[in-house]
């Protein structure tokens, strides 16, 4: 399970750290408790249909699904660096609305991440390809520190919460990445405009030289160096017939592209190795899009993934 069909010979390590969570999902036509959720979990997996070995970052409590960890382990997840804790694991319970688009959080129950501090053991804290997958900003430095080598890349995802409570630790995690991923109604409020053009070049200039904003189901922009295909690349989604619980769609984007680039053997990307890495994860994405949290993207096959891939590539080119 989890091949890299990218079929590259020396894929290179990737290290994802963020949240592990339990989550309860209802939307207009179901409903399922104690699912696999939490960023890391989804874009830990994603990756490694990518690149190996893939290593989880996070913490979980003592009422922690165990079924969900070995199944991160089929992939070759390595969980060594999940941090086992007495306490309860954070859990979100929500419910998408008609549209699948907006959704009501009615519960979230931080637990045992309230009080976590990232702890790297030695054996991976020189994986060449870094996932800060959505966590508290002082997390996410906390890793970045324990990270060690120059020949790094960094892959950082965000939220509205940490923007309106935590900026100045966020404007230390701009400086000191490659590349951002942040949904457009998060790019808008960090930079003070609704368009997503300038928000795109504000996020630049605080650090990563590429920024991606999420579109939802419309899909994607990249904003990179402007000599370069005038600087911005934008991407669709891919459309699908019927959605049944978006949750994780993000995570999954963000964690596919990183494993595509880690299965590229090397660190020095360009534009174009990007905005590869975008259609990879576009894709992935919308297979998680297809069921309840991570249920689609545990058996997926090769062909699966290529096959949709091409459709992909045909319906988005003229």
């Amino acid at each position: 399970m989890g091949s890299n069909f990218a079929g590259m010979s020396n894929p290179l390590p990737l290290l994802v750290g963020g949240s592990i969570a339990i989550d309860n999902v209802k939307t207009p036509s179901d409903e399922a408790t104690n699912l696999l959720g939490g960023s890391a979990s989804y874009a830990s997996l994603a990756a490694s249909y990518f690149t190996k070995p893939v290593h989880l970052v996070g913490v979980i409590g003592n009422d922690y699904p165990p079924e969900h960890l070995a199944m991160l382990e089929r992939h070759g997840v390595t969980l060594g660096a999940v941090e086992r804790s007495e306490g309860a694991s954070f859990s979100w319970s929500g419910e998408y609305h008609q549209n699948m688009n907006d959704r009501t959080t009615h519960n979230v129950a931080v637990n045992v991440l309230e009080s976590w501090e990232v702890e790297l053991p030695v054996a991976i804290a020189n994986s060449p390809v870094v996932v800060l997958a959505n966590m508290a900003p002082k997390n996410q430095l906390e890793m970045l520190d324990q990270c060690v080598g120059d020949d790094r890349f960094v892959l950082a995802d965000t939220m509205d919460l940490w923007i309106g409570i935590a900026r100045e630790e966020l404007e230390k995690v701009l400086g000191r990445i490659d590349l951002l991923v942040i949904n457009e109604t998060e790019a808008r409020e960090y930079a003070g405009t609704s368009n997503l053009v300038e928000a795109g070049a504000l996020l630049r200039s605080k650090g990563p030289a590429h920024v991606i904003i999420k579109l939802g189901e419309f899909g994607a922009i990249l904003f990179g160096p402007p000599e370069i295909n005038h600087g911005i690349f934008r991407c669709g989604a891919f459309p699908l017939r019927e959605v049944a619980d978006p949750t994780g769609a993000g995570d999954t984007f963000l964690g596919a592209m990183a494993g595509y680039l880690a299965s590229l053997g090397n660190t020095d990307y360009q534009f174009e190795h990007i905005r590869n890495a975008i259609v990879r994860g576009t894709v992935m994405a919308s297979f998680t899009c297809e069921a309840f949290s991570t249920r689609r993207i545990e058996d997926l096959s090769s062909l699966e993934i290529e096959e949709r891939l091409q459709m992909f590539t045909d319906i988005s080119c003229w």
